[in-house]
């Protein structure tokens, strides 16, 4: 696969509601993983009007490193939403997206850049490739995860398809996104681009999904409901025509 060395700038879009405890240290292992990168980089924090100081924390790393922007949603929630916002606002053509609770490693952003440079549209952080599951889960919660990645397959192109569409860590080329008006709606995002975006090559990496290091998960009925309403969309849109929604 040929290497693809012209890409200007990558923009790491961070969602945050209430992540003050993880910010600090998130921000230093993002800038340590991309030290090794020759290519100019912001990172995006867009934070969900949180009121645990998160904005506090973000505005004191950014008027110490220009490369930090902070941007604040009011009235708005959902992972979604705030990626597109983040995406709206940078001129990067690399494009990524990290939790910031820690469960992503900032460490293997290099390789997933990497991966986009040598070729492919996407490189995904698998939490199932190479046979990896997540540690610290219960039953039940295993079991959700693997039933909402089956659910997908029928909706991925052959082909074209990944062990972890539901990821929320991963790199893309901004020209496969161009023209697509993505959903704003739930926390899902990945699953859309495989879907929608013009993705020719994907590749996933592995990694071990750790536990949140501070704050509370976000994970409630609600998001459960948006990804399967997600579903019902784009299998309509996919089957039926892109005018069924």
């Amino acid at each position: 696969m040929q290497v693809v060395n012209s890409f200007r700038k990558f923009g790491l879009v961070i969602p945050t509601l209430n992540e003050a405890g993880n910010i600090p240290v998130l921000l230093d292992r993002i800038r340590t993983a991309l030290l090794s990168l020759d290519l100019d980089y912001e990172l995006l924090v867009v934070d969900d009007d949180s009121r645990d100081g998160t904005q506090d924390v973000v505005r004191k790393h950014a008027d110490a490193d220009p490369r930090i922007r902070l941007l604040v949603r009011r009235g708005q929630r959902g992972l979604a939403g705030a990626v597109i916002h983040g995406w709206r606002y940078t001129n990067a053509d690399l494009l990524g997206v990290i939790d910031a609770d820690l469960q992503h490693p900032p460490e293997l952003l290099p390789d997933l850049i990497e991966g986009v440079r040598a070729g492919h549209d996407i490189a995904i952080a698998s939490r199932y490739a190479n046979g990896n599951s997540p540690d610290g889960w219960n039953a039940a919660r295993h079991a959700v995860s693997r039933l909402g990645t089956l659910v997908s397959m029928p909706l991925q192109r052959a082909g074209r398809r990944v062990k972890d569409p539901l990821s929320g860590f991963f790199v893309v080329k901004r020209e496969c996104l161009e023209g697509l008006n993505l959903r704003p709606a739930g926390f899902k995002i990945l699953l859309e681009i495989l879907v929608r975006a013009r993705i020719k090559s994907a590749v996933e990496m592995p990694f071990q999904f750790g536990l949140r290091h501070a704050g509370k998960s976000k994970a409630d009925v609600k998001v459960a409901l948006d990804y399967f309403s997600l579903l019902g969309k784009l299998s309509r849109e996919t089957f039926f025509g892109p005018g069924q929604r």
